[in-house]
């Protein structure tokens, strides 16, 4: 198994430690004078071995201990080299830093147990003051470089930990940011399509009437109609503008419908739809239905209702279309409109359908409940319902404004 390739630093380091130990060398300066291997050249073994691990201390860390270890024991036997002690204790503090998190929680340890048997055992054999000399330079080169190798890895770790926490909360206000402005896009969307589709609906099928009718007074009657959508569609348009450029940041805009609009609701419907046969009823069960209830709700239901009179205004059979309101006081708004079931073909945009997931939204971002589809009628036909349930908090009530 090949050692992977040293570190460019590494290198630079091994190559430094082996000039400065070849120079005392040299000069024959060396650690000590008592010595096993008399031969000078046997200093330069340890020294070289040694300044390899120095270019594996990050790449290698445990080989390099290992090694280095075996070449600091090897020192021993000769003069003895300066710069191979102080290599020895910079792959010793390299292991710690680069090494396994198990080697790093290890070797302090083992180095605290070599200090002291290292003493211990000269104080038994010498049995003098010098033993704890011994031991005092077996610390420094060993357990000093390991336990300044473990505090500068927790650093690093808790630096590295820190930098995550920043990575990630940086990542979750990105995350709530996106979603802000989809959802502030959505509801921008709903608005929009409440707010001027029902006119656009209305434009489409007069001038559809006006265009099929060879009628002076059907095409002044419908080119009537047509002015007055336009005219109340050109000024929602410019209050919805108006609300995008406004930079005060409120949630909903200030002129928000109510449901005391729907009377007026029902009465533009009706001169929407003169000519197709729909007679607009409302039905206004609620108990004590004087109250007011929070803005958000209000406004759920008056674009509940705007929208599916929209729709029976270009799909229903002729008849009776009922907007019926029920809730209590401590109960959910449950806001209801019917409509015959017809095959009366109008006028398609681009995006028709939206409404339903409008009103299905608006419903959601209560924590109601939305229904559209077919039911009988009881007379052997069927009606289209629109149903929506929506929850009333009894602390909010009244506190619209």
């Amino acid at each position: 198994m090949s050692l992977p390739r040293p570190h460019r630093h590494d290198l630079l380091i091994a190559a430094a430690g082996l000039a400065c130990g070849l120079l005392l060398w040299s000069f024959g300066l060396y650690n000590k004078v008592d010595h096993v291997v008399g031969q000078r050249w046997a200093v330069l073994i340890p020294l070289v071995v040694m300044a390899t691990m120095e270019a594996l201390r990050r790449t290698a860390p445990r080989t390099a201990l290992v090694v280095g270890t075996l070449a600091i024991v090897g020192d021993q036997f000769t003069h003895g080299n300066l710069v191979t002690v102080l290599m020895f204790t910079d792959v010793v503090y390299a292991a710690v830093v680069y090494g396994p998190p198990a080697s790093a929680r290890r070797i302090p340890y083992t180095t605290a147990l070599i200090t002291i048997g290292v003493t211990v055992g000269f104080l038994v054999w010498w049995q003098n003051a010098i033993a704890l000399l011994v031991g005092v330079v077996t610390g420094m080169g060993t357990f000093l470089p390991a336990v300044t190798g473990a505090i500068v890895r927790n650093h690093r770790q808790a630096a590295e930990a820190a930098r995550l926490r920043a990575e990630q909360t940086a990542l979750l206000a990105e995350m709530d940011r996106s979603q802000a402005v989809v959802a502030e896009r959505a509801r921008m969307a709903r608005e929009l399509h409440d707010m001027v589709a029902n006119h656009l609906s209305a434009i489409a099928i007069h001038s559809t009437a006006a265009l099929s009718l060879d009628d002076p007074g059907t095409t002044r009657q419908a080119l009537t109609v047509i002015r007055e959508n336009s005219v109340e569609g050109l000024a929602e348009m410019r209050r919805l503008i108006g609300l995008l450029r406004d930079s005060s940041g409120d949630a909903e805009p200030a002129a928000a419908p109510t449901l005391d609009g729907l009377e007026a609701l029902l009465a533009q419907a009706r001169t929407n739809g003169t000519s197709s046969g729909l007679n607009l009823v409302l039905d206004d069960a609620r108990e004590g239905n004087g109250g007011r209830l929070p803005a958000p709700v209000e406004l759920a239901a008056y674009r509940i209702v705007q929208e599916s009179l929209t729709n029976a205004l270009k799909h229903a059979a002729p008849g009776e279309v009922r907007v019926a309101l029920d809730g209590r006081p401590d109960g959910p708004l449950t806001v209801c409109v019917t409509s015959p079931l017809g095959g009366r073909p109008a006028p398609r945009a681009p995006g028709a359908g939206a409404g339903l997931v409008g009103m299905r939204e608006r419903a959601a971002l209560l924590g109601g409940e939305f229904e559209a589809g077919p039911v009988p009628d009881g007379d052997g036909g069927e009606l289209w319902r629109v149903r929506a349930v929506l929850p009333v908090g009894t602390s909010d009530r009244g506190s619209s404004t």
